[in-house]
């Protein structure tokens, strides 16, 4: 039984591909390009269905990119629902430059969405069955929905009684958190957005940690700290948990990784600790894989195995 949905209100088909050298006004010959299945709370249903869970992946889909979308995901195996949407879903690219190594990610602003369809998806999440213990919404809003979106999905969740983890920025991140949700994963320059505070060290960010947890916001704050880990905060515990050091190839999909692992964890009721140290696990086996390939299972259970337990 799927305990976990994942809504991503800005899905995108990813296609990767490789070019020599990137230089201005000229036709460059890419290699041949791979498509994945995009879009936050996407990828973290692809990524716990590769951990051997279950997760349905909610989206908007539009056009014969929205058609590709779900191809992608039927391919991979990943449950998934949709709520059509008039306008094409969109396309993102990836492009590596093999001379230098540098990586091009060309992201583009998505399809708009009608209030008919955005209030169709809110009433699918209403009426889910059965009532999911996490929903997980991740990534950005498209064009036509207001920026208190996500803090409309709060208050479905919220009343189903359904745990939501959300992982967004900007003024969808700030709207959604102050809604009150059960799990924010900021990053430090989200984390100054959300509280204000100006970070100059490990005491601060733990301050405004704290900060979001005190005034109700979210019961639990895993700040991402990239290379360094991650920071744990909940009302009566602050810690941090250590990344293993791995070399990178990507970092695309890395925060949605370390989401998938902490949610796939919590539903196997994992103690919090452990959850957050398999989610930094799986974010750290991201960044060994090229493009947008995500994490794979053996990596990130060979890392969470060798990973510091050690809490500070």
């Amino acid at each position: 039984m799927n305990t976990v949905v994942t809504f991503t209100p800005n899905p995108a088909v990813d296609t990767t591909t490789a070019v020599d050298r990137v230089i201005a006004e000229r036709k460059l010959r890419c290699g041949a390009p791979r498509f994945d299945p995009g879009g936050g709370g996407i990828n973290v249903a692809r990524v716990i269905h590769r951990l051997g869970g279950d997760a349905t992946a909610l989206f908007f889909s539009g056009g014969p990119t929205g058609e590709l979308l779900h191809q992608l995901l039927e391919r991979d195996g990943v449950a998934n629902r949709t709520v059509h949407s008039e306008q094409w879903t969109r396309e993102n690219v990836t492009l590596l430059e093999e001379s230098s190594g540098r990586q091009f990610r060309f992201c583009m602003p998505g399809p708009e969405v009608t209030c008919e369809e955005w209030h169709s998806a809110l009433a699918l999440l209403a009426r889910w069955e059965p009532t999911p213990r996490f929903v997980v919404a991740s990534g950005s809003l498209p064009p036509g929905v207001p920026p208190d979106g996500f803090a409309q999905v709060a208050r479905t969740v919220k009343e189903r009684g359904s745990r939501l983890v959300l992982d967004t920025s900007g003024p969808a991140l700030v709207c959604g958190v102050t809604s009150g949700v059960y799990l924010a994963k900021p990053n430090l320059r989200e984390l100054v957005e959300l509280t204000g505070v100006k970070i100059a060290d490990e005491e601060h960010v733990r301050a405004a940690g704290r900060s979001i947890v005190e005034r109700g916001w979210s019961e639990v704050v895993v700040v991402s700290l990239g290379a360094g880990g991650a920071l744990v905060v909940t009302a009566t515990d602050c810690h941090r948990l250590i990344a293993p050091i791995v070399p990178v190839r990507s970092r695309v999909g890395a925060g949605d990784s370390m989401v998938a692992g902490i949610v796939l964890a919590l539903v196997r009721d994992w103690p919090l600790a452990e959850a957050v140290r398999f989610g930094v696990a799986a974010g750290a086996a991201a960044v060994t894989q090229p493009g947008t390939e995500l994490c794979h299972r053996e990596d990130v259970e060979r890392l969470f195995g060798r990973s510091d337990r050690h809490l500070s």
